[in-house]
Order: structure tokens, then C-alpha cells, then sequence
């Protein structure tokens, strides 16, 4: 039977009943705890989808949200956190966009990521996208960077016009549990200001540390990385708009770098011609002391992670540590100093692309400018912070006896390694799973909270998260590694991907495609992958034609790749 909806508060039969039961709760079909930003996406999805804006929802976050509606960062300054968000997940929250604020957002066009041993790249540019074998029209950006305070201050604006959806801000969940008497199953919530909530269905989109998750009594798997990241927002000088240069000004304002060293990766994100925002992982002992130095010394230590060849740098972070342990921070100028002479140890002369000189990057830019991202020249004050990094996932997303009526969405079902950028796009792709499965029960006459219903949100989603969090996790292995054999490999393996333009262009649009897409591409390149290092080593071996085989290797994985991107797109 569906929901009857009186002065905009949700009333059934079942409801009328389990009130006699329970007279001093507060009866809600959806309770959702947690108001970042899967979160409160999730609450404007249930809000805006026309079959589950009839329930009555409400989100407990324990943080003022009102500091967020009033966040007014000053032109060209920014938050250090950073999301990069894919045309599926802005599909899903189109109806909150609109209150995002668009000049502080930007399309990631182009990308730049290479083997910080090898210098193996791949290149990935706007003409690949008009290669993607699609049906449909082909996205003009990869992805788009906005601050997550933007996105939730925006995402606010829409749920303060959705009548069903009450936010409960600056109240705790003091506990969650059962209903006192013998078949009420509704989960309990009970706050900090003294209220009980009980609810149809739970949603945990509580963090890692998910107190609905504790409560539904699943388990979750995984481990912490030995790996720390490091963010800033850094400062640019503005690229000249010389015309025979006007293609490397252009791409490199919409940009992405990566280079992938053994340490962790370090990436700089476009967030506007002159600014960009650093996520660098490392070591705990090597990040740590890079938060410890002043702003002027860590550029110098940015300009350089991105241009030193890979052996050059130990002696940079040996310096490093060394001036950290002894509590005497590494200056800026010794750190120059001892760049400069890692560089003419290399031969880097003052006007290469890979010099840390700033005269190199003022003027006309040296021929291969392009490959690397913008020369640091000041990083924006209070904006540098760190954080550990985690793999876990739940073992499963929903709770059964005693945690029945529960679901996991965000991190309080997975924690990813940022190296890929999709920890907020996979919660995102949850919460829009969640709400077509919930759409689906209402279509149907479903309980909402039961078992049965919440199972094709669990088919919809656990075997693809599961699936990018290995493969994500693989390649923080598989870059940790200095080992002859496989940096070979893998360097091999992108330098083929890199000339094989359809599955460059399959690979950049995978991201605006559906979960099974994603996963079907992506299982489609690795097998390819793991074929090119399995012939390597026979042909190594033997002396034989590796480029005749890396050919035809190549060409199974474009066709299957691009078989995969057209049966879905039919």
C-alpha cells in the first residue's frame, strides 16, 4: 500500500500501529544519518525523485550546517578539499547544481599521467572524446573540480526546497536501537536534544567510523596504507596566451597532472588558470615533514616531485627528514640549492621543461612545457593539511536480524585510495543506486526497509565498488615498486594504451557511463594488461617481435573495449 501524505507529514496504516507500541517516538520513513556530501545528495535525491518525496525523511549531521549555507571563501581563494566529480555523478545531482557556484568550479579536459621511474605517459586530450564509440553526444569534459563546500552549500539550497526532507543539524546520535517490544523492528535514534526518531529504513552515511554500521553489526574488511596525503591550493603564474602556443594555454588551465612515484603518486587539479589544488601521497614520516616546512620550501619540494627524475629526489627527502628530526626546518633556499644540483647532475639545463627554475616558466615555455603542470609560485596560507589514507569495504550493505532496516552508502561502506579521484563519485553513484532502488519498492508495494527490497541497491552496487577498489588498490601497489620487471611492464602496458586513441577516448568517458559499463571497460583493459606482461615476459625471454605482439595485443583490447561501450550504449 502506498504512503498517504497529510500536512506534509507521512502516515500508513503500519505507521498508526507501531505508534501504540512506541507513543513517545517520532515516526519517519527514512532517517539518514550524516550530512556530508553523499549524504545530503542522498537526501535531495529522495526529496526531488517523485515517488520517494512522499516519505518523511530526516538527516541527523552533528555539525552546524549553517556554517556551510553561509561559506563565502574570497574570490580566487580556496578549500583544500577537492572533489572531481564525473558526468554520471552530475547527472545525479543536476537538480542541486544549479545552485552550485559555477565560477568556482572546472571541466577537467585533459590529463597528463606518467611513471615517475620510467617516465612512461599517457596522454589523455579532448580529441580522444570524439573518438568515445557512443550513440549519444560526446562529453566535453572528463570530469569537473569544485570545492565540497560548494557542492554541499549548493546541494542545501535545493533541500531547503523540498518539503518532505527535514535537516536536523548540531545534533549527535547519543544511540541507535530496537523497538522496546516484541516484533517493532524500526531502528531507533535517539539525539543529543533529547528527541527518539524511528524509522522504516536507516541509511548510514556516517563516515568510516559509521555508528549505523556498529549498529547493523557488519563487518568491514581492510587495512591501513602506510601512506599519508598531503593537500594545498597552489598559485600559478597566468600562461601566456601566445598564439603558437594557444593549444598548451588552454589545456593546461583545464588540466590534470599525476605522476605516479614510488613513494605515492602527486597530482595537481585545475581548479582555474591560475590555481590548482595538490593531493599528494606519500610516506607518513616524508608528508608529515613537508607539512612542517614553510609554504615557500614545499613549492620548490612540489616543482621538483613533478620534474626530478625519480633517483634525484632521495637526496631531497633526505635532507628532508634529516632537517625534520632535528626540528630545524629545511629553508627554501637550501632546498633550491640542493634541486639545483640533483638538475645539473641530470644535465636538466635552466631551459628544460624539467627545470625548476623560475625563469624557465616565465615568457615563452620551453618546447615540452605542456607535459608538466604549472611552475608553484605561492601556495594559498592555512590551506596545506594531511590525512592517512585507508582501504576497507563492508561486507555487506545492509543489515539483517537485529540490524534489519539498515543501509551503508559512502564511506561508511567503503574507503578508497584517492590516487583515482573516486571516493566521493562512488558514493554518489550509491546514493542514486539507493534512491532508484527505493522508487522501485514504492513502484511496487514493497516495504522499503525490508531485505528483499534493498537487494538490487546491493546488486546495483557492491560487486562495481568492490571492483574499483581493487583495481585502485592494485595500482598503489603496482607504482609502490621499483622492480626492474615491472616497471617495464606496466610502462609498456600505458604506452600502448596511450596510442590507441578509441580506448583512450572509451577510457575518459567511462567515467559518465553506468556502474556496469565502468566495470566492464575497466575489466576489459586489465585483462589486456596483465596479457601484455604475461607475452613481455615470454618474448624477453626468447628475443622475439614484442612490437608485432604488443600490436595485436592492443588491438584485442581496443575492439573489446570498444564492443563493451557499444553494446551498453544500445
Amino acid at each position: 500500500m502506498l504512503a498517504v501524505r497529510t500536512a506534509r507529514r507521512f502516515i500508513s496504516p503500519r505507521t498508526l500501529l507501531a505508534r501504540s507500541f512506541a507513543s513517545s517516538s517520532e515516526d519517519y520513513d527514512i532517517v539518514v544519518i550524516g550530512g556530508g556530501p553523499a549524504g545530503l545528495a542522498l537526501a535531495a535525491g529522495l526529496g526531488s525523485n517523485k515517488f520517494t518525496s512522499q516519505f518523511r525523511t530526516a538527516l541527523v549531521e552533528a555539525s552546524n550546517l549553517n556554517n556551510i549555507r553561509t561559506w563565502n571563501e574570497a574570490p580566487g581563494h580556496y578549500s583544500n578539499r577537492i572533489s572531481s566529480l564525473t558526468n554520471e555523478s552530475l547527472a545525479f545531482i543536476q537538480c542541486s547544481w544549479v545552485h552550485v557556484e559555477s565560477g568556482r568550479t572546472c571541466p577537467v579536459e585533459a590529463m597528463q599521467v606518467w611513471d615517475g621511474v620510467s617516465d612512461a605517459r599517457i596522454h589523455f586530450l579532448p580529441s580522444d572524446l570524439s573518438r568515445l564509440p557512443t550513440t549519444g553526444e560526446a562529453p566535453s569534459s572528463m570530469a569537473t573540480m569544485t570545492e565540497n563546500l560548494n557542492l554541499q552549500r549548493g546541494i542545501l539550497k535545493r533541500l531547503d526546497e523540498l518539503p518532505t526532507v527535514e535537516l536536523l543539524d548540531s545534533v549527535k546520535v547519543e544511540n541507535i536501537e530496537h523497538g522496546p517490544d516484541e516484533g517493532s523492528n524500526w531502528p531507533i535514534v535517539k539525539t543529543s536534544n533529547g528527541r527518539s526518531l524511528r524509522c522504516r529504513l536507516l541509511i548510514g552515511a556516517d563516515g568510516f567510523n559509521s555508528p549505523v554500521r556498529k549498529f547493523a553489526g557488519i563487518a568491514s574488511s581492510g587495512y591501513n596504507y602506510d601512506t599519508h596525503s598531503v593537500v594545498a591550493t597552489l598559485f600559478h603564474p597566468e600562461r601566456p596566451n601566445h598564439a603558437s602556443l594557444a593549444h598548451m594555454t588552454q589545456f593546461n588551465s583545464t588540466t590534470a597532472f599525476q605522476r605516479f612515484l614510488p613513494t605515492g603518486p602527486i597530482a595537481c587539479l585545475p581548479l582555474s588558470p591560475i590555481a590548482s589544488s595538490l593531493v599528494w601521497s606519500t610516506t607518513p614520516s616524508i608528508a608529515g615533514a613537508l607539512k612542517a616546512i614553510s609554504p615557500e620550501t614545499l613549492a620548490v619540494f612540489i616543482n621538483a616531485a613533478f620534474r626530478l627524475p625519480e633517483p634525484a629526489l632521495h637526496e631531497l627527502y633526505a635532507s628532508l627528514l634529516s632537517s625534520h628530526q632535528k626540528s630545524t626546518p629545511l629553508l627554501a633556499e637550501e632546498a633550491k640549492a640542493i634541486v639545483e644540483r640533483a638538475e645539473a647532475a641530470h644535465s636538466i639545463q635552466p631551459h628544460d621543461a624539467r627545470s625548476s627554475s623560475i625563469q624557465t616558466h616565465t615568457g615563452v615555455p620551453p618546447e615540452g612545457a605542456h607535459s608538466f603542470p604549472p611552475f608553484v609560485i605561492g601556495i594559498q596560507p592555512k590551506s596545506i593539511a594531511g590525512f592517512p589514507l585507508k582501504y576497507s569495504h563492508a561486507e555487506s550493505y545492509i543489515g539483517t536480524g537485529k540490524g534489519a532496516r539498515t543501509v551503508l552508502v559512502g564511506d561508511a561502506a567503503h574507503t578508497v585510495h584517492p590516487l583515482a579521484g573516486q571516493g566521493l563519485n562512488m558514493g554518489l553513484a550509491d546514493a542514486a543506486a539507493l534512491v532508484n532502488c527505493l522508487e522501485h519498492a514504492v513502484a511496487t508495494g514493497a516495504d522499503i526497509g525490508s531485505y528483499t527490497a534493498l537487494q538490487s541497491y546491493v546488486r546495483a552496487r557492491y560487486m562495481p565498488n568492490q571492483s574499483l577498489l581493487l583495481a585502485t588498490d592494485g595500482l598503489h601497489k603496482l607504482y609502490g615498486t621499483t622492480s626492474s620487471p615491472i616497471v617495464w611492464a606496466r610502462s609498456t602496458g600505458l604506452e600502448v594504451i596511450n596510442e590507441l586513441g578509441p580506448l583512450k577516448g572509451a577510457l575518459m568517458g567511462v567515467a559518465g557511463a553506468s556502474p556496469e559499463t565502468k566495470t566492464a571497460v575497466w575489466n576489459t583493459l586489465a585483462t589486456g594488461v596483465e596479457n601484455l606482461v604475461s607475452a613481455g615476459d615470454v618474448l624477453r625471454a626468447l628475443g622475439g617481435g614484442l612490437k608485432d605482439t604488443i600490436s595485436k595485443i592492443g588491438t584485442n583490447v581496443l575492439q573489446n573495449g570498444a564492443n563493451v561501450v557499444r553494446k551498453a550504449t544500445r
